[in-house]
């Protein structure tokens, strides 16, 4: 999906903005939480196939570390911007508080297009990073992830440059490795799960059933495909999905309306999560335009792509239908956008909350690494229902209480608790 042309920082500085002044926090906890504490910019030198090098650019970024190692993932994007890194850093700051794990909020990047890239020039980019990053990051600082294009096969090869450096094992440096090479069960299914576990959890406060909603749906990667898996089981039907075309390069939503399947149009999606035309025009899907996915009238939004997508300029396309939006990716809704959506009376899941599942279940993969043991699947998405369900009713009955939005409801919960941890620490 295109970046709209929005800086993410500037939004996740104003979010926080807003609730540093409900809690009246003192000028220097608030100087210090809107600013990263640490952050890294580098050359990753990557001999390509054709014998050439060529030059990447590479991010970290730490916000926050108080409560915790950093903890947040790695994109390869052709968009990536070191604001853009900024942001998402921050944001996993609150996302591990509001879900009240001991971790911090880091995130990190390398502008590059893996669509083309070989695995060989891949895997030089990944070792590349670490190298850059070998005595800034590891199991007790910093534990990277992956995040949008990377997967457990480049976790792997970061994992390893980074054992090869240090010499010797250790699997708690990173997570979402692949199952079998010291990944957790349950990790591919958490982030969408999760953000079903809110849904169910909201439509509860919202008097309505699963079977008596229908859903649309902004990306189909991990995320999306498992977040519509489990709203079907649940109940609930899935109308529309977008997806990126790498060939024409631009978005493109597919529309069943009689419900989407999955495993269907997973046939017919290439890795990156893009769905080819043609193909599922053969299985009866309507092909429609990239945005079409936010006007269908359907009772629940599911933006899981990229930030920035819904504005102030398409928001008011969003049918009257539209009672609850639930952010699978992080920062998908600009303040202009939020600001519609809270004149019309739409409950609004906040990504921080929402697709928390992720980092939680990373948190369990990181904790059974250190432990050098496993639990089972049913286990690990049994503590993963427990910990979102009582993380969504908390952010609930406080936005009940005082009459706040979620996302605010959320930031009040997740900023006081950073803040409290810098000041026992004596920080500030």
């Amino acid at each position: 999906m295109a970046i709209r042309g929005v800086n993410a920082f500037d939004v996740a500085q104003a979010q926080f903005d807003k609730v540093a002044a409900m809690l009246d926090l003192d000028p220097a906890t608030r100087e210090l939480l809107r600013q990263p504490m640490r952050e890294y910019s580098f050359a990753v030198p990557v001999r390509m196939d054709d014998g050439a090098v060529r030059i990447f650019r590479g991010f970290r970024v730490q916000h926050n570390d108080a409560r915790g190692p950093a903890k947040g993932g790695i994109r390869f994007h052709p968009q990536e911007t070191l604001d853009t890194v900024r942001a998402l850093a921050m944001w996993m700051t609150w996302k591990c508080a509001v879900v009240d794990i001991p971790l911090g909020g880091g995130k990190g990047g390398v502008i590059c297009d893996p669509h083309h890239l070989s695995e060989r020039e891949q895997e030089g980019i990944c070792r590349g990073w670490v190298r850059q990053l070998a005595r800034n990051v590891g199991p007790v600082s910093d534990v990277p992830a992956p995040d949008v294009m990377t997967s457990g096969k480049h976790m792997l090869w970061m994992l390893d440059e980074f054992e090869a450096i240090h010499g010797g094992h250790y699997p708690g440096f990173i997570t979402g490795k692949p199952v079998g090479a010291g990944g957790s069960q349950g990790r591919t299914e958490a982030t969408g799960y999760g953000v079903v576990y809110t849904i169910r959890e909201a439509l509860k406060q919202l008097g309505l059933r699963p079977d008596q909603t229908r859903a649309s749906v902004q990306g189909f990667g991990n995320v999306a495909q498992y977040a519509i898996r489990l709203y079907r089981e649940i109940g609930g039907t899935v109308t529309c999905v977008s997806s990126w075309d790498n060939e024409a390069q631009q978005a493109v939503s597919f529309r069943k309306g009689e419900g989407i399947d999955p495993d269907e149009l997973v046939g017919v999606t290439d890795r990156f999560g893009g769905i080819d035309q043609a193909k599922a025009r053969d299985l009866g899907y309507e092909i429609l335009p990239g945005d079409a996915w936010l006007e269908q009238p359907v009772e629940i939004l599911i933006p899981s792509a990229l930030e920035n997508q819904l504005d102030g300029d398409n928001a008011p396309r969003v049918k009257p239908t539209v009672k609850l939006i639930a952010e699978g990716a992080n920062g998908p809704t600009t303040p202009d956008a939020d600001k519609v959506f809270a004149e019309r009376g739409i409950l609004l899941i906040p990504d921080f909350l929402a697709n928390a599942g992720g980092v939680t279940c990373s948190y369990y993969e990181q904790v059974q690494s250190n432990m050098n043991m496993y639990w089972p699947k049913d286990e690990v998405l049994g503590r993963l229902d427990l910990t979102m369900t009582a993380a969504y009713h908390a952010v609930a009955e406080l936005a009940q209480r005082r009459k706040l939005a979620l996302r605010d409801a959320a930031y009040v919960i997740s900023i006081s608790r950073v803040a409290q941890a810098c000041h026992e620490r004596g920080w500030v």
